[in-house]
């Protein structure tokens, strides 16, 4: 399980008082409101910025950190991811996964036989899908529905799906 949660990419700055754009990589954008701090890979580092103003624009999230004042001090960190830690990151319902948890699961079907690994998800308007890469190098796409996934099991580091007609 990864330690590390990402919450979005610094898309641009926005204005010359050190704001940035940012394209939220979770479900709820509002969720920034309740942030303290957020984690900047730079690539290089990973830096902790407090977070000192959060405001909306259209699908985009514009941040103000504590301690930044000038574009030129932040122009630098466009296309830079920002991270929360899990404890800050949003509680989970049951049966819901953060997304870093899923990816590398190694993926079987009912008869314990191995298919493949899980190497993304699709985030579509009906549900989500699974993109497993199947031992023979295929690539198989599995809807993220009861009838499809019977089991996850995040420890084990494995899930159980049942292979539904016409995907394989």
């Amino acid at each position: 399980m990864e330690d590390l949660l990402r919450v979005g990419v610094i898309s641009s700055t926005h204005g010359i008082r050190g704001e940035v754009k940012v394209y939220p990589t979770t479900d709820e954008k509002e969720r920034f409101l309740e942030l303290n701090e957020v984690i900047l890979d730079t690539g290089k580092e990973k830096r902790v910025l407090t977070i000192a103003g959060v405001k909306f624009f259209k699908n985009m999230v514009i941040l103000k950190f504590k301690g930044i004042d000038n574009i030129n001090d932040i122009e630098k960190y466009r296309q830079c991811e920002l991270f929360v830690t899990r404890e800050d990151a949003t509680p989970l319902e049951e049966d819901e996964y953060y997304f870093g948890d899923l990816i590398g699961l190694t993926v079987f079907d009912e008869e314990h036989k191995e298919i493949g690994r899980l190497t993304d998800i699709l985030e579509t308007g009906a549900n989500d899908v699974y993109v497993v890469k199947t031992v023979e190098g295929k690539e198989l796409l599995l809807p993220a529905i009861r009838d499809c996934i019977k089991e996850i099991d995040i420890e084990g580091q494995k899930m159980t799906v049942h292979i539904m007609e016409g995907l394989l």
